[in-house]
Order: C-alpha cells, then structure tokens, then sequence
C-alpha cells in the first residue's frame, strides 16, 4: 500500500468517525464520537447484565440510554445532551408517549435513538404471553403515533428494553423474529433508589471507572439524574471517554 493511500485511508477514518463532534458549533464539547448501526440478526440481544452479548464498543467508549420517559425532567435531560452536542438512546413508555408527543417530536429533531419500553411498564415475564405481546405492541404503536403521526405495532426504530429487564423465552424469541434488538444494560446508575446529584454522580463515575465501556442506563424521568448529568458529560470530556450513538441497521430491499 503506498504511502499516499495510507495516509488517505487514515483521513476517511478521522473524518467519518469524528463527522458528528464536528458538527457541533461549540468548540470544547463532548460531542458524539461515531454512529453505530445495530444489525438485529448479528446483535438481536445485547447487555451484560442480561446477556452474554453486548455491542462491539472500544475502550472508553459509551453508550448512553435513557427509560421510562417522556416526563417533565426530559427537557432538563436534552437540554444537558445538546450543551455537550451528544445523542442519545431514548426506551420510552407508551402511555407517557401519548400524553408528551411533543417531547418524543423535540428528541427526534434533536437526532436522538428512540426506542420502545412498552405500554405501562408492567412485569412483563408476570403476564400471560399474549398480554405481554399486546402490551408491548400497544407501547410501540403509542410511540409511533407520537412522532410519527401513525399508530403502528411495526416500530420504525427496531429497539426495545424490557421494563426491570424482565424478559422470558417467548417474548425474547417474538422480538427476534421481528427483528427488534433487545437492550439490557452493561452497567447502570441506580437512579431509581433516592440519591442526591453528587451521590449518584459518584457512583456512575466509579462504574464506569471499573467498565471501562459499555451501555449505560439511566431515567430521564429522575429529577436527580437530570440535575447530576451536566456534571457526568464533564467528567466523560475531561477523561476521555466517548460517547457512541446507536442506531438500528436499514433493512435490506426485499429480493
């Protein structure tokens, strides 16, 4: 390989995994590093805490994910992510779907991931397979309504979380044959116990620190979260991590 088209090879590289930093107008941000498209047959289930597979990420390298919302902290939450130009993984709940569309409509223009976290939150693997399907599908055509105008069991973003991470075989199986990636967790903040800002601020920076990489989970519902996470982008910038952006792989043209 001559030296020329070495050194070309390494500037395609730069540019298209740095193009979305560089997009942001603020110089100093912590800016999302490069996009990673998820192919449901390659990664239909993905998390350590759940599974044995997680998403091919780098040293240093995260995910970011957000549940249970929209709700009235979801704004403080996508005002911190534009500051530092990052985008995020939103598992939304149906119910609160319908009744904030405006928040899913502002978290699409803003070029985040929205995914699916069913209708109402229920314990999924307590439920007959059938409620279970009919609330999950209920969920996402709540969630496609809200952004998209049209209710639809046929999600246009292919990702799904299960509240509490509580799957069973059938469902698992159901979601692969739709070719919906499952989202578990590398690691997670623990937002849901009471905690103040610099508490859980602490203990995300001190998961991480162990991890290293991974998918993180937090709520955007969470008032302590939304206060804590100006702070988190801070120390991610200051410590060299970065953030990856998911997004579900296209479909191929039918054959």
């Amino acid at each position: 390989m001559s030296i020329l088209l070495r050194v070309t090879l390494l500037v395609f590289v730069a540019w298209t995994t740095s193009a979305w930093a560089s997009d942001c107008p603020r110089q100093g941000t912590l800016g999302t590093s490069r996009i990673l498209e998820v192919d449901a047959a390659k990664y239909p289930r993905v998390g350590l805490k759940s599974f044995p597979q997680t998403l091919p990420l780098d040293d240093k390298e995260v995910v970011l994910t957000f549940d249970d919302g929209p709700a009235a902290t979801t704004p403080r939450i996508l005002a911190a992510l534009a500051r530092e130009c990052v985008r995020a993984t939103f598992f939304q709940v149906g119910r609160n779907s319908q009744a904030s569309p405006g928040l899913i409509k502002n978290a699409a223009t803003n070029g985040h991931t929205l995914g699916h976290h069913s209708w109402s939150h229920p314990h999924l693997n307590a439920m007959t397979f059938a409620a279970a399907r009919d609330n999950i599908d209920r969920g996402i055509s709540a969630d496609e309504a809200a952004l998209n105008g049209k209710a639809t069991s046929v999600p246009d973003t292919r990702f799904f979380r299960f509240p509490y991470f509580e799957s069973t075989p059938e469902l698992l199986e159901m979601l692969q044959a739709r070719g919906i990636v499952v989202f578990g967790a590398d690691f997670w903040a623990s937002d849901w116990r009471p905690m103040t800002p610099t508490d859980e601020l602490k203990l995300i920076t001190s998961r991480l620190t162990a991890a290293r990489k991974g998918i993180i989970l937090f709520h955007d519902t969470r008032a302590q979260t939304a206060a804590m996470l100006p702070d988190f982008l801070k120390y991610m910038r200051d410590n060299g991590y970065r953030v990856v952006h998911v997004v579900p792989k296209p479909k191929g043209p039918k054959t």
